[in-house]
């Protein structure tokens, strides 16, 4: 508290999240339906939530979308589904984060293009820094 003034940050309406066993309503842009159509997996994919302590102890944290693994336990996730019915798994620490409602587009260049979340500013930080 500084000269009386106290601030504390709190989530718009828009970004409220969800219990991490609900489903989740995802919705893609049409590069993230092309490269689903390119990329075609019979298998859900994934949307893993990764946490690493760098030398610091600062806390670094990954969002990224990729394939299911032999390693995954599917019942330990929570699920998304898109309007044609493809679905997700998102790992349950980053679905106790996400919006209800989120966007999937992708992102970089030539071989290095990848599926990836499209959120808004706030959501970017409720989802790594909360």
């Amino acid at each position: 508290m500084r000269g009386g003034v106290t601030s504390m940050w709190m989530p718009s309406q828009n970004s409220q999240t969800m219990p991490a066993t609900t489903g989740f309503q995802l919705e893609a842009d049409a590069s993230a339906r092309e490269w689903l159509e390119l990329h075609r997996s019979p298998a859900p994919r994934v949307i893993a939530y990764d946490i690493h302590r760098c030398c610091g102890g600062g806390k670094i944290c990954e969002v990224k979308v990729r394939e299911l693994s032999r390693r995954d336990n599917p019942d330990e996730f929570a699920t998304g589904t898109l309007d044609d019915g493809t679905r997700f798994l998102i790992d349950r620490r980053a679905a106790a984060r996400l919006p209800s409602r989120f966007r999937l587009t992708v992102r970089g260049f030539g071989r290095l293009k990848h599926l990836d979340l499209n959120l808004e500013g706030e959501q970017w930080g409720t989802l790594l820094y909360t």
